[in-house]
């Protein structure tokens, strides 16, 4: 007996169920391959959030370690500078230390004083005294005549905004300051701070480029003086070496500029620099934190 054929439409039938199979395999192939990338990148954002974490935890721990080390001196007289090393959760860890008056406050500091900073970073005299101006005046409550003058200046300059006759709320709003180039902002940046709140600078502790913007200090002078620091045991024998810039020498600040060097399990480096005050009752309290230094 001969075998019948197969109707042709129960051939397209089987053909089109076949195709379907193939694309609903091929969908769930592509599923699979959507699903195996998302938990991959799941994995990797949860590990890269736990690292942050963890790194954020050990830098916390340090700066309490910094407090508590700052506190355990005394109130009278904390330590201007220091540092330490210690070991937490495998990560090794350098902690250094320095008091903010090291650097010159933006909004305590004398016209001379923040003139001289610029003229040691490059700037010639008479651009250096104009800059200095501006930075005072951003600083200036306002009053009357002088306030709108100053104001005259910067809308005469195209600036959208006006000085803010108020204290600088940070260092880099030292590039809002009309007239200063941006490169000299840079380069001021790690000499200025708005946390000590000194009108001078603790010259045992400051930069070279800190103590040559004192008046009066000559590089011969700054020479002698940066030699000589480590052995200057009292004020009188900061002011006889620096002469007339005495005045500027016995700066006290309540607040410290932390730097917290890691190196995790995984040999990442970590940096982060971190501004304390140890004024009031709280143990410490944090007025800048800045990672990835």
């Amino acid at each position: 007996m001969s075998a019948q054929p197969i109707p042709h439409d129960r051939i397209s039938e089987r053909g089109f169920v076949i195709v379907a199979v193939l694309w609903l395999l091929a969908a769930l192939a592509s599923l699979a391959i959507v699903f195996s990338v998302y938990l991959a990148n799941s994995a990797r954002a949860i590990s890269l959030n736990d690292s942050a974490l963890q790194t954020e935890a050990l830098v916390s721990a340090c700066v309490e370690l910094a407090a508590y080390e700052l506190r355990l001196t005394g109130e009278e007289a904390p330590p201007a500078s220091g540092s330490f090393h210690t070991r937490l959760n495998g990560t090794d860890l350098t902690v250094s230390f320095i008091s903010e008056a090291a650097r010159i406050d933006l909004n305590a500091a004398p016209k001379e004083l923040i003139k001289g900073l610029l003229v040691v970073l490059g700037v010639n005299d008479d651009d250096a005294n104009q800059f200095a101006d501006r930075i005072i005046a951003w600083r200036t409550k306002s009053a009357s005549e002088t306030s709108r003058d100053e104001d005259a200046l910067y809308r005469a300059a195209g600036r959208s905004y006006s000085p803010r006759h108020a204290p600088f709320v940070h260092v880099n709003e030292l590039g809002l300051v009309l007239g200063l180039p941006p490169a000299l902002v840079q380069r001021a940046l790690p000499y200025v701070t708005v946390f000590s709140g000194a009108s001078g600078v603790d010259v045992l502790n400051a930069e070279p480029q800190v103590v040559a913007a004192l008046p009066g200090v000559t590089p011969l002078m700054l020479k002698q003086f940066m030699n000589d620091r480590a052995s200057l045991t009292s004020a009188a024998a900061v002011s006889s070496a620096l002469g007339q810039t005495g005045s500027y020498t016995t700066a006290r600040s309540k607040a410290y500029r932390l730097t917290i060097q890691a190196r995790l399990p995984n040999g990442r480096p970590v940096s982060s620099e971190i501004v304390i005050s140890l004024r009031g009752d709280e143990p410490y309290v944090v007025l800048s934190w800045r990672d990835k230094v």
